[in-house]
């Protein structure tokens, strides 16, 4: 009995398919919950709110675990995410933890925050752009780095979504 169960699970997506990943899940009866968040996006002519993936490459299912393997065969779903050599199941409450959220905030951004320090990073924008150094410190959204050049060290704190690793 405990296998017909609805249980959430996160596919991974092709790149950029989550909606339409979303549209076959829907023709097949599926539950699904692709986060959308509002975003205002800037053209050379214009300015539109468009809907973006928040998780992107990412899409959650809610299905029986003994039909679960039914969903690779839609169209778009690459795999299953894996946790532990399993494919993970995501509980119910952290579902509609973000669904909350996204209900409560605009314009959310979703951050890798696992920057490893002592790990060579480069500036994304802004007078230091493309400058790599090392990742120093992280604490809340902001990163300090050491910044080599000329035989000399500077150290300076940056927007922690201004930096990537290399």
């Amino acid at each position: 009995m405990i296998d017909n169960l609805n249980i959430w699970y996160a596919v991974h997506t092709r790149p950029r398919w989550e909606k339409k990943v979303v549209e076959l899940l829907d023709e097949r009866g599926y539950v699904y919950y692709c986060p959308l968040n509002k975003v205002m996006r800037q053209w050379s002519d214009r300015k539109k709110v468009v809907f973006e993936p928040l998780f992107k490459g990412y899409v959650f299912v809610q299905v029986a675990e003994n039909k679960k393997w039914e969903l690779l065969q839609v169209n778009g779903i690459v795999n299953f995410v894996y946790w532990l050599g399993k494919p993970a199941k995501i509980r119910e409450n952290e579902i509609e933890t973000i669904r909350k959220f996204l209900n409560e905030f605009s314009e959310v951004e979703v951050t890798n925050s696992s920057l490893p320090v002592s790990s060579t990073v480069r500036i994304k924008q802004g007078v230091m752009m493309n400058y790599q150094g090392i990742l120093l410190e992280v604490q809340g959204n902001r990163a300090k780095v050491r910044i080599e050049s000329m035989g000399l060290q500077m150290s300076a704190v940056f927007d922690k979504r201004n930096i990537e690793l290399v």
